[in-house]
């Protein structure tokens, strides 16, 4: 390749590398502005309502349109881009961010608003009918604020106050205005109501004396924020069901900020580190992969935009964790070409070999993983569906961006001829490459010697066996104490949690403590988190007033209102099977997978290594007495998506291995030296894609805030557990079911010419 052709590689690589940079910082503002942050970064609530009809029976309207009656309501809040979605048969969950008045906010969104005028004797005059659509609004009456009410059917309104006015002689003269009257009540009863000063469930009373055939007003003692509120809420039309809450979960602005700002950066410190080592360990590959790295990041948050998804704690925490995913893709393939480098190779034909040896194994880890992420946006809610779409955009940004465009940029500055005579740049030793021109073979195969994995298995099987019956043992011993076989959070158990924080340097359990009991819950359970916050927990899910009363006591003590979280029984349940149902879904899809992609044996060593990560996580909660809570089922559905990641790359080289030997019959022993020497291969890669991606994990629990605590404590657990059962249990199943299952060799169909005469030389030949 001449000089001029090699230098125009140079450029374009120069060229992309400047264009990947000005793009971040051209944009980079604009999407961090139209980013949406969700509740738990924003402050807000989020409500799952159970819906259920009017009159006690089994039909429901189509719950779209009380998905649409909703959203009305919550338009009149002001509220940008609420999460309205329908979850079941009759479910809704509506969260809300940046909403502070979030009591109004219950009435307005739950309230039926069936607007209604009747006479003193409680009979039906008329319903919202006789209304033009969106008649209702704020007016004024002698300077006070009224409800101005637009008649549709002027001449049916003028008969019934006809009617009514002809009652002036014994004082029944009256039309009583009542919003979602239900049957039971009684004008009387409310009347004597408001003459001992409560407040009266109709909305107001008006005398009748003559026939109105006009327009109408309901007056009050209204405030004008009041009067406003009924117009909207009459305008947005009667809610012909009952919403129920099953869960709430409440986060005030300012600890939503501060959680931002901690994990915001525990995630920048972690991925710095991430660049870092790629760097140290892979030179100009590792600066290459760091650079997309920075594009990586910057188009997951140009999609998040695009979409309008909704960024969470757990996204960041997964964006974190995607990072360390995302670098594997490059660290596989810069394995490979080091392995070329070492065994003689050319950089050019390394680089070649080491892309495509790499590539199966990327596309088959990647996709195992967007199969998780799949099933958990199908089956999931809430946090478990937030967490899946960024699992999913990380799987899709990986393949394009440290797959194609990672490779692009490699193989530019490759074809520039910069690096023939610069193997170290790649970050091998060259004193350890042979040369091939004088027959030398290769004696080097990477920094870690090589270990019989197989032999050594069963010491390892032996430590998980061993946590898993500590954590049976430890279970069973609570279980019966009467402290429950697992510490449930309230997601699972039902309850009430509530987050009380200061304004102060650090806060105090007794404190805390002290306060409850004089509001008179003595069998809270306190737990500290960070230095600033003290979680408690009531096993009774509390009402909105008594919650109040608790805000309102802790704001005035601590400085700050607390958070809340209330589940119901119901709730609890329903998580605790939807969490099962999700890991059975996801374990038999990736079987599928896998047993396609390779064998059956492969795809069950799969699922046993996944059975051991996901016990050994709940195992270790178990012994330390962490909370279970629906982080948890997060974490399990990315260690399914992880552990099978680390057990693909090992088994893709067992595969190749096995094939190279061309249908041989192979002996157990056979078997037993590829599994060790597959691993050989590859456990460079395994420890240098664990330490990526613990690493921003270790960050985001040192420093990243102590609301993600269980996420981040269950991931740091179960990425440990999912490299060693790469490592370990994997093979050994797979070993297991070689030794006691007959696989046939594949046997290559050779054709065969079939001829249509014999040949004979001089007379047919």
């Amino acid at each position: 390749m001449n000089k001029k052709k090699k230098n125009r590689h140079l450029g374009i690589f120069l060229g992309s590398v400047i264009c990947i940079f000005a793009l971040v910082f051209a944009f980079a503002g604009s999407i961090a502005d139209n980013i949406t942050l969700g509740l738990d970064l924003k402050g807000g609530f989020e409500i799952l309502y159970e819906v259920s009809p009017l009159d006690g029976s089994d039909e429901l309207p189509d719950m779209s349109s009380i998905v649409d009656s909703v959203s009305k309501r919550i338009n009149i809040l002001g509220v940008s881009e609420p999460e309205i979605t329908i979850e079941g048969d009759n479910r809704i969950r509506v969260q809300l961010a940046g909403v502070t008045d979030q009591e109004s906010a219950r009435e307005l969104i739950s309230a039926t608003a069936n607007l209604e005028f009747r006479d003193i004797n409680d009979n039906l005059l008329a319903d919202s009918s006789i209304l033009e659509e969106n008649g209702a609004s704020l007016a004024y009456e002698n300077g006070l604020p009224v409800v101005s009410l637009k008649i549709k059917d002027t001449d049916a309104f003028g008969d019934l106050t006809s009617a009514l006015a002809s009652k002036a002689s014994i004082g029944e003269n009256y039309i009583v205005t009542w919003l979602d009257y239900e049957e039971g009540d009684s004008y009387y009863t409310e009347l004597a109501k408001s003459q001992n000063g409560e407040e009266p469930k109709y909305i107001s009373v008006a005398g009748v004396t003559t026939a109105i055939y006009g327009d109408a007003v309901i007056s009050g003692n209204f405030t004008e924020t009041e009067a406003k509120n009924l117009a909207s809420l009459i305008n947005s039309g009667s809610l012909p069901v009952t919403m129920t809450e099953l869960s709430s979960n409440v986060v005030s602005a300012a600890f939503g900020m501060s959680a931002f700002s901690q994990t915001v950066t525990a995630g920048i410190i972690g991925i710095a580190l991430v660049m870092l080592f790629m760097m140290l360990v892979y030179r100009l590959p590792g600066a290459i992969a760091s650079i997309m790295l920075v594009f990586y990041i910057f188009v997951i948050f140009l999609l998040y935009s695009l979409i309008g998804a909704v960024f969470t704690l757990t996204g960041i925490a997964a964006l974190v964790l995607g990072v360390g995913m995302t670098v594997d893709a490059n660290i596989i393939t810069f394995e490979r070409i080091r392995s070329e480098l070492y065994a003689g190779r050319p950089v050019s034909l390394a680089v070649k070999n080491g892309q495509s040896f790499s590539f199966s194994t990327i596309l088959d880890a990647q996709i195992t993983t967007l199969i998780a992420g799949i099933i958990m946006y199908i089956f999931g809610n809430g946090t478990v569906k937030g967490f899946a779409t960024m699992l999913i955009i990380t799987v899709l940004a990986t393949l394009l961006l440290n797959v194609v465009v990672s490779r692009f940029l490699l193989n530019q500055i490759v074809a520039s001829g910069r690096l023939d005579n610069h193997k170290a740049w790649f970050g091998v030793k060259t004193d350890k490459i042979p040369d091939v021109s004088k027959n030398e073979e290769q004696t080097y195969f990477g920094p870690i010697p090589k270990f019989n994995y197989v032999r050594n298995s069963k010491k390892a099987i032996f430590v998980s066996l061993s946590i898993i019956g500590l954590a049976i043992i430890l279970s069973v011993y609570h279980g019966v104490s009467g402290d429950g076989f697992l510490n449930l959070g309230i997601d699972f158990a039902s309850g009430t949690k509530i987050a009380v924080t200061t304004d102060e340097a650090s806060i105090a359990i007794a404190d805390v403590q002290a306060e409850f009991e004089n509001l008179g819950y003595t069998d809270a359970k306190y737990q500290k988190s960070g230095n600033t916050i003290v979680n408690v927990t009531i096993k009774d899910s509390l009402t909105r007033d008594e919650l109040n009363v608790i805000k309102a006591d802790c704001a005035e003590v601590f400085g700050v209102e607390p958070n809340d979280t209330v589940v119901t029984p119901v709730v609890g349940q329903d998580l605790v099977h939807d969490a099962f149902m999700l890991s059975i879904f996801a374990w038999l899809a990736m079987l599928i997978y896998i047993t396609i992609r390779f064998k059956w044996d492969y795809a069950i060593s799969c699922i046993v290594a996944l059975l051991h990560d996901v016990l050994i996580v709940i195992s270790i909660f178990a012994i330390f007495r962490i909370e279970v809570n629906i982080a948890l089922v997060s974490v399990i559905l990315a260690i399914i998506g992880y552990s099978i990641n680390n057990s693909i790359v090992v088994f893709d080289r067992v595969r190749e291995d096995v094939e190279s030997q061309h249908g041989k019959k192979l002996s157990y022993k056979n078997y037993v030296t590829i599994v060790n020497e597959s691993l050989d291969n590859t456990i460079v890669r395994s420890v240098y894609s664990s330490i990526t991606t613990i690493l921003p994990v270790i960050i985001l629990l040192a420093v990243g805030s102590s609301s993600i605590y269980v996420f981040n404590i269950a991931m740091f657990v179960g990425l440990i557990a999912g490299t060693m059962s790469s490592i370990f249990i994997s093979p050994s199943m797979w070993l297991y079911l070689r030794k006691h299952h007959k696989f046939k060799p594949k046997v290559k169909k050779q054709f065969h010419e079939e001829l249509d005469e014999l040949p004979v030389k001089g007379i047919n030949s």
